[in-house]
């Protein structure tokens, strides 16, 4: 009966959000969540997961680890572990993620690389994806994903992120197949201080979401952020303080049909400096 309550939740879920909640399509890092789930202009670590293509914005090497803690489910936690090597051909990736709880979970593990080719920046991502529900079974696939980043000005850039581009299914035996979408997005840096994201994110199976974000630093080591969505509405809030070498980012979501969420990341930049 359990089992049975849990999924008729994600059910309904899947018609709500679900597109921001596994492993596989949701944003990643608490940086992009504040500014409303963005994932084409983040152009740091968790790049990895969002759009591939930003890893090549990287200065240097880094590994960051996240958590998030949505609308007060357990069973609706995500843990993530990132980290990106910049080499002389480009930018090395990798990510670790899971989702979920005893009775049903999701995670990832795969590899990313990406290179600079004049103003446009793009990368690729390979990813195993493994979905696990009791009393069900097990179903697994290979993902491929891809993005990129093109710098039109030093104030503007546009991008693009496809996730799941070879329409993977959930197990050799389903012919259900894992979410699959696009995210288009727009990045203006009007001065040092400020940055503007726009993003428009469709998922073949769902409704076009909207998302509009900020950031503003107050100091050099003080940011603040918001955003907004559409589909269904959220607004989101975040902070970052950030040191030569360490990361501390916080982002809070609410939802008002399901509740609110929770994200924090820790990340350690291997500068030189």
């Amino acid at each position: 009966m359990k089992l049975l309550t849990f999924l008729c939740f994600l059910l309904c879920l899947q018609s709500l959000a679900l597109a921001q909640t596994d492993p596989l399509t949701q944003v990643h890092g608490a940086r992009g969540q504040g500014m409303g789930n963005l994932r084409v202009h983040g152009m740091d670590v968790w790049s990895y997961f969002n759009n591939p293509g930003g890893l090549a914005k990287l200065e240097y090497s880094a590994i960051s680890a996240g958590y998030d803690s949505r609308f007060g489910l357990k069973e609706l936690t995500t843990v993530d572990l990132v980290g990106a090597w910049k080499i002389k051909q480009g930018t090395l990736g990798f990510g670790i993620s899971r989702f979920g709880g005893k009775l049903f979970n999701q995670q990832s593990l795969g590899v990313a690389f990406a290179n600079q080719l004049g103003i446009v920046s793009i990368g690729g991502r390979l990813e195993w994806h493994q979905t696990q529900i009791e009393s069900f079974g097990t179903g697994n696939g290979l993902i491929f994903s891809i993005g990129g980043i093109a710098e039109l000005s030093p104030e503007f850039s546009i991008g693009a992120s496809i996730f799941n581009l070879n329409r993977s299914k959930i197990s050799r035996n389903s012919d259900t197949r894992l979410p699959t979408g696009v995210v288009l997005g727009i990045f203006y840096n009007p001065t040092s201080q400020v940055q503007i994201h726009l993003e428009a994110e469709k998922d073949i199976q769902i409704k076009p979401i909207v998302k509009a974000g900020l950031e503003y630093g107050v100091k050099d080591w003080v940011f603040l952020r918001a955003g907004i969505n559409s589909n269904p509405s959220r607004m989101f809030f975040g902070i970052g303080l950030k040191s030569t070498r360490f990361t501390v980012d916080y982002a809070y979501g609410q939802n008002h049909a399901l509740g609110s969420t929770s994200h924090v990341s820790l990340g350690l930049s291997f500068s030189k400096k």
